[in-house]
């Protein structure tokens, strides 16, 4: 749904071309437990105008059952629409919603504030360019505050709103405003946002929403929606041409191509590229779509590349330009959000999924656990639900990847139980390690040290002495 334009009754198709070229801007809504979250985007649709007659007939009528504010109807109830969140009067998963407005269009991602549900949270924050954390001026920066906040700067999210919800509960008293901005500045100064923004509302009522509040006129900044339709995004995309193949395309004897979505850079016809890890070269034949075939692809286009070569290439594989490689290893250190119930245990066996690549491996150790109160590191053998810590893993095989910060869309993966197949972590790989092929040689020579040691001093034991294996 998009603003009225006179353009709708004069033009049709020059309105809808202007509205399909506009720049779309992805955030989130996160922050601690009943901060408002589900309420301030039901009242950003309903300000702007951006809700059907029939949709706002469904949140009146459900608003008589289901009802936790004073108001003829409950705003939260647009995006909480499972029975159970309706029911409880909370957010479990994460809902989307769209709308428009005549600078850019907007893809909104509600995420649970409960603890129990960070998992979800981190799932919707992963794709946002921005985010809106929530806090409640009555209590300020709560745990789940900062545990959000630090989830959002280590997926790569630098623009950050901080709105201050409830104001009108304490009086729109702009001491408990400069109270929390402060605090908030305090802990933020350890996280990687560049760009932090604060606005006192209140998503009840609609102060400093959409319109602007007379109730806070000390407040000289711009109201929300102002702020993100005016808020200069960073995308900073990598440059280097990176391929994942998801799929070999062998619909008959003559054709042979490779499936899968440009993560970033571009490719043309001609091109020479390299395939990692194995390392062998080729050139692009064409680029096939449904559409018919491309000379040029770029980031986010899902095509079929064939190759003029007969080489071997398989899911999983990366291709890339030959002066331009990422990195390739079976061992790396990564940040970790963990989602299971039962704790990550070091030396425990896990399937490892980069993108389309899945394979085995093992943390070997957890290197530190995350303090989110005080952004601490402390020693851990093992990270609990909703912990974060950095844990260096060893896989049983080289695959190829970027680190996360110098590309989101290579430097991901997800850590998977082998007997459920659950989905129990997210990763964001941080740096190479010694690999495994030299660790493994490493704890062989060891091996050979200890044995002679043992066999040296105590004969009777009957070690085996494996250097003659």
């Amino acid at each position: 749904m998009s603003p009225s334009s006179e353009l709708i009754a004069t033009d049709i198709e020059s309105y809808l071309k202007i509205h399909e070229n506009k720049d779309i801007l992805r955030f989130l809504t996160c922050g601690s437990v009943d901060d408002g979250k589900s309420t301030l985007i039901g009242r950003l649709l309903y300000d702007s105008k951006m809700i059907f007659e029939d949709q706002m007939a469904a949140i009146e009528k459900d608003s008589k059952r289901f009802n936790t504010t004073d108001e003829a109807f409950d705003l939260a109830l647009l995006v909480d629409g499972l029975q159970s969140e309706r029911e409880q009067g909370i957010t479990i998963d994460v809902a989307y919603r769209y709308f428009a407005t005549e600078q850019r269009k907007f893809i909104i991602a509600d995420t649970p504030g409960h603890e129990q549900y960070t998992r979800n949270m981190a799932t919707g924050a992963s794709t946002c360019d921005l985010a809106i954390i929530l806090i409640d001026a009555r209590h300020g920066v709560q745990v789940q505050t900062r545990r959000h906040s630090y989830i959002c700067s280590q997926l790569g999210i630098k623009h950050v709103i901080i709105a201050i919800n409830k104001m009108d509960i304490v009086n729109y008293d702009q001491d408990v405003y400069q109270k929390i901005k402060k605090d908030y500045r305090d802990f933020a100064e350890q996280l990687k946002f560049k760009d932090i923004r604060f606005v006192p509302i209140s998503a009840l009522k609609g102060d400093n929403v959409v319109n602007e509040s007379t109730n806070m006129s000390w407040y000289p900044g711009s109201p929300l929606l102002k702020l993100l339709n005016t808020v200069t995004i960073d995308r900073r995309v990598a440059d280097a041409f990176r391929f994942q193949v998801q799929y070999v395309n062998r619909p008959n004897l003559d054709f042979r191509g490779f499936s899968g979505t440009v993560a970033s850079g571009d490719i043309r016809v001609g091109d020479t590229i390299a395939v990692l890890p194995s390392g062998k070269r080729s050139q692009i034949k064409s680029i096939v779509t449904f559409d018919g075939d491309l000379e040029k692809a770029s980031a986010g286009m899902a095509v079929t590349l064939t190759l003029n070569d007969e080489i071997d290439v398989g899911r999983g594989d990366m291709l890339v330009r030959p002066h331009e490689p990422c990195l390739v290893s079976d061992s790396f250190d990564a940040d970790v959000v963990w989602m299971s119930e039962e704790p990550l245990y070091a030396d425990r066996e896990y399937l490892i999924k980069a993108g389309s690549k899945l394979t085995s491996g093992h943390v070997r150790a957890v290197n530190f656990k995350v303090d989110v109160n005080t952004l601490k590191h402390s020693e851990s053998r093992q990270l609990s639900l909703n912990e974060m810590g950095e844990c260096r893993f060893i896989l049983n095989e080289k695959i190829p990847f970027d680190q996360y910060d110098d590309n989101r869309n290579t430097g991901a993966f997800i850590i998977i139980d082998r007997l459920t197949n659950a989905t129990v972590g997210a990763g964001m790989i941080g740096r190479i390690t010694e690999s495994a092929g030299a660790l493994r040689k490493q704890y062989s020579e060891f091996e050979l040290e200890f044995n002679a040691l043992i066999r040296k001093q105590y004969p009777h034991w009957g070690v085996r002495d494996i250097s003659k294996d």
